[in-house]
Formats: structure tokens, C-alpha cells, sequence
């Protein structure tokens, strides 16, 4: 596992990818928070909070993510490797969290260039380093938990897609159901006392008590079950290539 992990991060960062897709990422950001006209300018809520930045970054790591997760198998399949890395001594299931560590682990280097956003507004306090850190905190820790989510999602839409366009589109697909369509669903009231549950589903309620600073163990268990199943079922397809 540790070696395909190895090789996973060297394919991420030796041919600049995983840098592009960083600066892209915090780019679109620092527009976002201190340049657009919009909801999240920080300017312009006119509070010392980074809120509107965690509002904003899961809708962002679903084209993110998919992008990265999209390779792992896909790729491997459509030029041919995978029968390759089938005839290795190793398991499936270590080539599998090898490749879902890689993307979980750039997902969140993703995030270390917001450091700089939160001394920004720690700085631009009135008075200065006033900003709750609890809930900031909480949130940040959210965000580690969703990346793995939505990395695990990537994962199995690269072990069921033939080419890498068809896995990223799957995998940008799936994570917005999770994460926004199913909240989206419970929130028309079709299901009476149902809704509750459905809502439940998808991360969004989930995620939602991180920004809150409130780090619930049911939370966090949820996403670990989530986490599990998408790899158990990347398990389950990724073997049927064999």
C-alpha cells in the first residue's frame, strides 16, 4: 500500500498536476472571498469570519476531487496497466487505499493555502483575533472528513468507468447527489416524516454541524461508513476486472 501510495503522489506532484490543481484551487478562493462581488466576499459580510469560505469550498472539491480520483483506475484500465497490477503480490484492497490516501492526501494540501485567508481575517479583526477559532477549527476538520468522503466517492466512479472523462463525470455526478442533491430532495417535504432520513443520507446535514464547531462522533461515523462502503464496493468491481 505504502508503495502505491508512493507512486500515486509522485504521478500527483511530478508532472505539476497536483501543483496546478492547488493554485487553481485557492485562486478561485481568493477571488471568491476578496475580489467577486458576491456572497462570500469577506469585505462585504462585513464580520470576521471565514464561514462564507467553508460554504463555499465542498462545492468546489466536487469538481476538484473527481478530478483527481478519476485516473486511479480508469487510467490504469484504458492504457492497460491494471492487468499489470493484478500479476503484483499485493491485494486489491491495499491498492485501493494506497490510491485513496493519495487523493485524500493532495485534496487537503488543497487547503494549507487558507491559512493565509484565516490571519488575513484573524488580522483584520475589530478588535484583532476576533474570530471564533472553535468554529473555525471545527470546520476545517469537516473539511479533512468531506475530502475523504467525496475521495472515496471518486474512487468508485474510477472502478466502474472504462475511460477517465466517463470517471470524472461520475464521480462529479455522484459527489453533487450526495452532497447537495439529496438535501435538495428531503427539502420538497414529498416523503412526510421521511424526509428526516433522507435528509440524513447526504452530507450536507452532516457536514453542516462541523461549521458549526461541533464535532459529533454521530457525524463523524457517519462518513466513516460512508468511506468504508464506497471502498468495499470499489473492492467489489475492481475484482470483477480480474
Amino acid at each position: 500500500m505504502i508503495a502505491i501510495l508512493k507512486k500515486e503522489l509522485w504521478s500527483y506532484f511530478g508532472n505539476w498536476s497536483a501543483w496546478v490543481i492547488i493554485a487553481a484551487f485557492s485562486l478561485i478562493g481568493t477571488l471568491f472571498l476578496f475580489f467577486f462581488d458576491n456572497d462570500s466576499n469577506i469585505f462585504e459580510i462585513g464580520a470576521a469570519s471565514l464561514q462564507s469560505y467553508f460554504v463555499l469550498v465542498p462545492w468546489l472539491l466536487m469538481f476538484i476531487i473527481p478530478a483527481l480520483s478519476m485516473k486511479t483506475f480508469a487510467e490504469e484500465q484504458q492504457t492497460g496497466t491494471l492487468n499489470w497490477l493484478f500479476s503484483q503480490p499485493l491485494k486489491v484492497s491495499e491498492l485501493i487505499a494506497g490510491k485513496f490516501l493519495s487523493v485524500w492526501i493532495v485534496g487537503v494540501l488543497c487547503l494549507i493555502p487558507s491559512l493565509i485567508y484565516l490571519y488575513t481575517v484573524y488580522v483584520l479583526g475589530v478588535p484583532a483575533g476576533n474570530i471564533d477559532l472553535g468554529m473555525t477549527f471545527g470546520s476545517y476538520i469537516g473539511l479533512i472528513i468531506l475530502i475523504a468522503a467525496f475521495s472515496g466517492v471518486g474512487i468508485l466512479a474510477s472502478s466502474l468507468s472504462q475511460n477517465q472523462i466517463m470517471a470524472y463525470l461520475l464521480g462529479v455526478f455522484m459527489c453533487f447527489i450526495m452532497y447537495f442533491g439529496i438535501e435538495q430532495l428531503a427539502s420538497y417535504k414529498l416523503l412526510g416524516g421521511a424526509d428526516f432520513i433522507l435528509q440524513n443520507i447526504g452530507f450536507y446535514q452532516h457536514f453542516l454541524g462541523f461549521t458549526r464547531g461541533l464535532v459529533d462522533l454521530k457525524d463523524v461515523a457517519y462518513f466513516i461508513l460512508v468511506i468504508g462502503a464506497s471502498l468495499v464496493l470499489s473492492n467489489h468491481f475492481i475484482n470483477k476486472k480480474k
